[in-house]
């Protein structure tokens, strides 16, 4: 018995967790990684393997993403932070919660994890082989910490909506996700069906990941991801053959030689990385003046020289994290007004992502995820 707590307030901590105890279920969940894993559902205590799933985590409990948060990759911060400012300041609680280094880089502290006592750690799957290699997981299961792995990032078209109906499960909010999945798939259907009836003439398109993050040329995706994002919008990817996996790298004679009727540039803020970089810091409430002079700079690269995209101004940017979100049907429906603005003159995807945020988010929506130089 704790010498400082009155018999009542002892009284009270037994019963409370005498309820939890009662209404915790020990639930079998096969994560996206295709293992096993047992935890007590639903779970009250999580740490975040990467601070981004806080883009799920506000559709599952939009009136407090971080109600059962006791500890998050400290990455949120610093790869988004528009969006980190506007979740800090409704939910300033965040601010205090404890940070975590990365499995990837060896810096995760499975000490400071284990004093957080937490339910379960939901990793990104682009983690588990460094987290196996480090043994962290051994450690953690030692420890009676469970780790699930969920992914938007190395295969979000197969593994966002199962990553989404695991974490609703490990919640108890099935039902949250369940909606958002049928909003998710009825907006990612008002361009896939129009694509699939009407065939159209596929323009070849760029994709520039993260262009002007670095002076190096240039970061692409294979036929993974924004890759996929661009066939599902009625384009061909350019490096779809020639990158084996989701992630990888042109040179800028294989772009000229592709000659791409398009480049979509993905951009974010990243003064926390390169601060005063090229990047097109585009994302809510961004400054599209600002936007607008850094993409028309990135057209003067070498890669760029002499191709279509940027003789007919068909050269644009998009929110870089649509790539490691659940929200990437609207890049899809973005890009296809971009390839086919006649077939898609009716789609809004401003709107799209104005109800995205309404009917689902605990933040306000704000525009500034794309601009293009073909626009006034």
């Amino acid at each position: 018995m704790h010498p400082s707590l009155p018999v009542k307030a002892i009284i009270g901590v037994a019963l409370t967790m005498t309820l939890v105890a009662a209404h915790a279920e020990e639930t079998t969940i096969t994560d996206i990684a295709g293992r096993q894993v047992t935890v007590n559902t639903p779970v009250e205590r999580i740490i975040l393997g990467e601070g981004r799933q806080v883009y799920l985590l506000g559709v599952l409990q939009p009136d407090d993403p971080f109600a059962n948060v006791v500890g998050w990759r400290e990455d949120f911060s610093q790869a988004d932070p528009d969006s980190f400012t506007r979740y800090a300041e409704t939910f300033p609680h965040l601010l205090n919660l404890p940070t975590f280094g990365g499995f990837k880089d060896g810096t995760f502290d499975v000490e400071q994890a284990a004093a957080l006592e937490p339910d379960v750690i939901l990793m990104n799957l682009e983690a588990q082989a460094a987290t196996e290699d480090a043994a962290y997981d051994d450690k953690l299961g030692e420890l009676g910490i469970p780790i699930v792995y969920v992914d938007f990032r190395e295969d979000p078209l197969n593994h966002t909506t199962d990553s989404m109906r695991i974490m609703g499960e490990l919640l108890g909010k099935e039902a949250a996700a369940e909606e958002f999945i049928a909003f998710s798939q009825a907006q990612l259907a008002r361009v896939t069906e129009v694509i699939e009836a009407e065939n159209p003439e596929r323009p070849s398109v760029f994709v520039d990941r993260a262009g002007g993050y670095s002076e190096d040329c240039c970061m692409s995706f294979g036929p993974g991801n924004f890759g996929e994002y661009v066939e599902l919008a009625g384009g061909t990817n350019i490096a779809k053959d020639i990158i084996p996996n989701t992630f990888g790298t042109l040179n800028p004679e294989q772009i000229i030689a592709a000659n791409p009727d398009h480049v979509v540039v993905t951009g974010g803020n990243w003064d926390a990385y390169v601060p005063g970089g090229a990047w097109v810091g585009v994302g809510p409430g961004a400054d599209m003046d600002a936007a607008r002079q850094k993409l028309e700079g990135l057209t003067e690269r070498t890669a760029m020289t002499g191709i279509s995209a940027v003789e007919n101004d068909n050269f644009h940017a998009i929110w870089h994290q649509f790539y490691n979100s659940p929200y990437y049907f609207v890049a899809v429906q973005k890009m296809a007004k971009w390839f086919h603005p006649e077939l898609f003159a009716d789609l809004d995807p401003e709107a799209t992502m104005t109800e995205l945020h309404e009917r689902f988010l605990p933040v306000d929506y704000e525009p500034g995820y794309w601009i293009s130089l073909d626009e006034e």
